[in-house]
């Protein structure tokens, strides 16, 4: 067998990158096909429906509920503000006066001469979808959204928390291995995506929070640093809804782990230059990943490049591969033959392997599950 199928994560300079970008609910798209957009653009808007607060007004006035109705002063339809009289009734031949307040803001929505309640609708919270990236739209999902194409850089990480963010390549590190010290950040470094080295630290993440940097990139990073961050113990299953206010990606695993040298050369070549990034990560079905984006303006009028093999998971002598398992773990490789059986590994089992030259030139042979694809 010549070629096989395997997870695996992106790493270049030149690639085809479409974002579907859609509205939870209905609402109106605001741009057409071919429009440019910015990662600031607004692409759709909709509005979410406000709660409902229900006021016992009957009962307060003390009233029967068929005459609710009479003792109203606002009418189904109108708008309240809080504070304002909802309804008032009097006594005692117009000497005793009693009155309900709105305790919110919002449009009444029903008046009940059966129940005496008085229904109030919250305002509608709006809601938008950026472009994220900037690019082009090449299709509108009518009452949805749309979806953006670019050109350009895509680095995939393994982790990753806190949302979208768009912010200027800013490198940190010297080298892929170094551990950068807190005390190098500064002001320049506000509205930036940071590139560090083999690890980012608790002190290194409140720096950055605190010279307002909008992002980290980072070959590792320790959990318990990661949970001193958040406040609280982070699964992994699904991340990317933590406020922070700093996104962070991780592209390498849990740990002091170098950055591939690959990966932080690219990076380094895109210092200066604007990128869009998200740390959502799921791991279950339906696959999320850390990204790292930025369009390339030069790349316009090039020969479009070749369908990544990554993409779609093809494994074949040749391939670019990580090594995610010890003892070779987070080493680079390239497949040098693929054994059609399975074999008997050191544990016992028997699985189907791979052979593959470490970039330090030695040849091991290691389980196929013990790899993942990374783009050449």
């Amino acid at each position: 067998m010549s070629t096989a199928y395997t997870p695996g994560l992106i790493v270049t300079r030149d690639t085809i990158i479409r974002k579907e970008r859609r509205l939870p609910v209905r609402g109106k798209v605001l741009v057409n096909i071919g429009d440019e957009v910015l990662p600031t653009d607004v692409i759709a808007q909709a509005e979410l429906l406000g709660p409902l607060t229900t006021v016992r007004v009957a009962d307060r006035l003390g009233v029967e509920p068929r005459v609710l109705l009479q003792v109203m002063r606002k009418r189904v339809g109108e708008s309240v503000q809080k504070g304002e009289v909802l309804a008032e009734s009097r006594s005692f031949f117009g000497l005793l006066k009693a009155q309900v307040e709105s305790p919110v803001d919002g449009t009444i929505e029903f008046v009940s001469d059966v129940t005496g309640n008085v229904g109030i609708r919250h305002p509608p919270t709006p809601i938008q979808v950026l472009a994220y990236i900037r690019g082009i739209v090449t299709d509108v999902i009518e009452g949805e959204g749309a979806v953006v194409e670019t050109r350009g850089a895509l680095i995939q990480g393994i982790f990753g928390i806190g949302g979208e963010a768009v912010g200027e390549i800013a490198i940190v590190a010297n080298s892929p291995d170094e551990d950068v010290s807190p005390s190098r950040l500064e002001d320049v470094h506000r509205g930036k995506v940071l590139v560090c080295g083999s690890i980012a630290r608790y002190e290194f993440l409140k720096a950055a929070q605190e010279v307002g940097a909008v992002g980290i990139v980072t070959g590792g990073i320790l959990d318990s640093d990661l949970a001193s961050l958040l406040g609280y113990e982070i699964g992994v299953a699904i991340t990317g809804q933590e406020e922070v206010g700093l996104t962070i990606i991780v592209t390498e695993g849990f740990g002091v782990m170098p950055m591939a040298k690959r990966t932080f050369e690219l990076l380094c070549s895109l210092s200066g230059m604007e990128a869009s990034i998200s740390g959502a990560t799921q791991i279950r079905a339906g696959v999320i990943r850390p990204e790292i984006i930025v369009p390339i303006e030069a790349l316009k009028g090039t020969a479009p490049p070749k369908p990544s093999k990554v993409i779609v998971g093809i494994l074949e002598v040749g391939s670019r591969v990580r090594i995610i398992r010890e003892p070779y773990f987070g080493e680079l490789a390239t497949v040098v033959e693929l054994p059609p059986e399975p074999q008997v590994i050191e544990t016992g089992s028997k699985v189907r392997v791979l052979k593959a030259r470490l970039d330090s030139g030695e040849v091991v042979t290691i389980p196929r599950a013990n790899v993942e694809l990374i783009e050449e």
